[in-house]
Parts: C-alpha cells; structure tokens; sequence
C-alpha cells in the first residue's frame, strides 16, 4: 500500500527572486506577462508567494493609491493545488495589510464567487479587446483640438488628469509607466484635457490608460496610437460603459474576453466629466 505524503503550504511575503516562478504560474494560465511586465508589477506593489516544497504555487498582489486606495490582482494558483483555498489564504494576507483603503479587483465568472465571500460587490464590467488594426481613419478632430506628444513639464498635468477621472491619487504609477511608454495629449484651445500611453506588454503593446473628457476624444487618443502601430498587435482593457467595444470591434480588434470589476468599501466619488475609456492594465486598474 503506498501512502501519499502531503507537504505544507506555506505562505510569506514575495521577494525579487520569486519572479521567474511567478511569471511560470502566469504562463500556465495562458497570460500574456513577460519577465519585464512582472518586474514592473513587483516594484510598483507588493504581495505574497504560497509555496510548497520549495516551489511558489501560489500569487497575490497589491498596489496602493494614495493614502486610502489600492488595487488587487495577480492572484494565481497553480492548476494541480486549486481547490485547497490557497487563492483565498492569499487574498486574506494582502486585504489584512490594505485595513481601511478601498480596495478594486478584477475577477473572471469564476473567481466571482470567492470575491463576493470576502465582501468585495460588482461595481463594472471591463471588456478585452485585442488585435491588429491595418486601417485606421484619421480621427476626426473638433475644432481648436490637437493631440501632441507629451512635454518634459506635462508630469503634473498627467497626474491631475488621471486623478479627476477617479478620484484617486495615481502619480506613482503614472510615474513608473511613463518610464518605459510614449505618451500624448489631447488639449482643446490649448489647453489639456485628456491623454493616453502605449507601451510594450504581452504579446505587443497595450494602449492605456486612456483619460478623455468624452468619447470622441478618447478616439482621437487611441486613434492615434493604433495608427501608428497599423497592422501590429495591441490590447486594449475598456469599461463596458465607455462606448468604444464595437468601434474597436470594426477597426478589427475584437473583444475576446471580458472580467467584472469589484470593490470593497466605497469609492471617492468625482465630479469631473473627465473619464477613464482604457486601462493601464487590469491589474492595476
């Protein structure tokens, strides 16, 4: 008679070394990450590694927004240990160390079920959309509107943007995404009103996050973007609500996936009518 000897899961904070084993997880749940993408993740947030045997089998992740919001994603388990509430011991572990802030995520049909157990409510749906567009038509701008590259003292107007279309401080993240993307503003009688960047991910690039007073100008933003990627791939993460699946859908990037985003807490509500039509990463929101 043979008996099986089951190991301990063990749970702890994740370090730098932990990445390749992480980025092994994504790839075996067919996520498009690279090394780079997960080490761009790592030093923006923190998160904790479950581990057996000496092999992380396990992911989480968190990334905080000023003083009284954060994000939650990455969290993976390796097909052979689900089952064995490994996703939610992980969970549990960042939600402790995020106390009071509100907290967004964004779950598939199947992880839904766990996030509604640990108080998190379904706040939107976000629609993913992917491919390469060959023929983009110029954008047709309204008068006294312009998109421009972004300028070396564009930082602040970036940062005031993206917070008027939340309500959440996300400097730092802009800060390190506009390390390793192109950026370009959408200002109207000179003045700015909206941007969006593009930089590598994936399997090509992905273009967000895109802020823009109304949808004609988010189109101009990404317009622009597609144009001068014609015929290569992109990926796009978009709110249900922002009016851009089925042009994206003719331009010949189809929705091929969709996640729902949930929060615990409440939000900080904005008043602006700048809004957010992209996102930086579903991840990160």
């Amino acid at each position: 008679m043979v008996t099986e000897i089951k190991s301990k899961v063990t749970m702890r904070r994740m370090t730098a070394e932990d990445l390749e084993q992480a980025l092994s997880l994504s790839l075996e749940q067919k996520w498009p990450h690279r090394r780079e993408d997960w080490e761009m993740l790592f030093d923006l947030g923190f998160g904790y590694v479950a581990e057996q045997d000496g092999e992380v089998v396990g992911t989480a992740m968190t990334w905080l927004y000023g003083d009284d919001a954060a994000t939650l994603g990455n969290v993976i388990v390796t097909q052979r240990c689900q089952g064995k509430g490994i996703g939610r011991s992980l969970m549990e572990l960042v939600l402790k160390d995020l106390d009071n802030r509100t907290v967004f995520l964004h779950a598939t049909e199947q992880g839904m079920p766990l996030s509604h157990q640990l108080g998190f409510v379904q706040d939107r749906i976000v629609h993913q959309h992917q491919g390469a567009a060959f023929s983009v038509p110029i954008a047709e701008l309204i008068p006294d509107e312009r998109v421009r590259p972004v300028g070396r003292k564009d930082a602040p107007v970036l940062e005031d943007l993206a917070r008027a279309s939340s309500g959440i401080d996300r400097s730092a993240l802009l800060g390190a995404l506009m390390e390793n993307a192109k950026a370009v503003i959408l200002t109207r009688d000179h003045e700015p009103v909206g941007f969006s960047l593009l930089r590598r991910f994936g399997r090509g690039h992905v273009i967000g996050p895109t802020i823009a007073p109304d949808l004609g100008g988010a189109k101009a933003l990404i317009a622009h973007w597609l144009g001068s990627k014609s015929g290569m791939f992109c990926r796009l993460d978009v709110p249900e609500m922002s009016g851009l699946s089925d042009w994206l859908e003719e331009l010949g990037l189809p929705q091929v996936t969709h996640v729902v985003r949930m929060r615990r807490g409440e939000p900080k509500q904005s008043s602006s009518p700048i809004k957010t039509f992209s996102l930086a990463t579903q991840a990160l929101g």
